[in-house]
């Protein structure tokens, strides 16, 4: 299943969709380039998840854990981690 992306990679990254559970596709972000310490294999991070059951997009824990919903207009096109401001911080985000 694809599932609309409300972000576009950033230049030198793309995105990949794997299913994760029978109703969640984990999202991916690939940087397109390679690096020594592994052997040139390539490099991803986990970007968030979509439960296309309920129609949300989660924040991860971590690679193997889905965390809080999220609002896709409030995550970037690098994660759905939520930035935790204090309010001097919230200023300047």
């Amino acid at each position: 299943m694809s599932v609309k992306f409300p972000h576009k990679a950033p230049t030198g990254f793309h995105y990949e969709q794997t299913p994760f559970k029978r109703n969640i596709t984990a999202i991916w972000i690939h940087y397109d380039r390679q690096f020594d310490y592994n052997n040139g294999k390539p490099v991803r991070c986990i970007w968030g998840f979509y439960n296309s059951k309920t129609k949300q997009w989660h924040a991860p824990v971590n690679s193997t854990t889905v965390g809080d919903v999220v609002d896709p207009m409030r995550t970037t096109a690098y994660s759905s981690m939520q930035l935790k401001l204090n309010p001097l911080m919230s200023c300047f985000a």
